[in-house]
């Protein structure tokens, strides 16, 4: 009977050394956890920017030009289909909502007019963007003319 309790002392010690060190673990776990949500918050690097696919067209695709650039119907053609494809996530004058992003963030205006095209072309499907390569090339490049029709002209700097 000794040698059953014996066994049993040691075997709840190196039972609560093993629960000790799962505790452990988890609080590790759950504070490296926080300190990265904590950095996303403070826009820290640990969370991939929204617009970081913008940096991700190739360079063959980023120095296409816009063959409607300037063109005023083309900017009234890209306004409407803006509406009908874009409008539901980005909102109605492009400030973004819930769904999708503003797309007046320095970003999206500051990117060349074959970077916009790429973006539209192959979508961000991890980001719930998607592919709009079924729009006729055309209308693409009208959305994008219609995109760079909203820059604002910038005042010390600043949008």
């Amino acid at each position: 009977m000794k040698t059953d309790s014996a066994w049993l002392r040691s075997g709840g010690r190196n039972g609560l050394a093993s629960i000790g060190i799962v505790v452990l673990a988890i609080v590790a776990f759950g504070t490296h956890r926080a300190s990265a949500q904590k950095k996303d918050a403070e826009g820290g690097k640990t969370k991939e920017s929204t617009y970081a696919a913008l940096t991700g067209a190739p360079e063959k695709a980023r120095n296409r030009k816009n063959p409607f650039e300037g063109d005023a119907q083309a900017v009234a053609a890209g306004g409407k289909l803006f509406e009908q494809h874009c409008a539901e996530c980005h909102g109605m004058k492009a400030g973004g909502t819930r769904k999708g992003p503003s797309l007046l963030r320095e970003e999206v205006q500051q990117a060349t007019p074959g970077t916009l095209f790429w973006i539209l072309s192959n979508g961000v499907v991890r980001r719930g963007m998607p592919v709009w390569s079924k729009l006729p090339e055309q209308q693409r490049w009208q959305i994008v003319t219609f995109l760079q029709s909203l820059k604002v002209p910038s005042m010390n700097g600043r949008p």
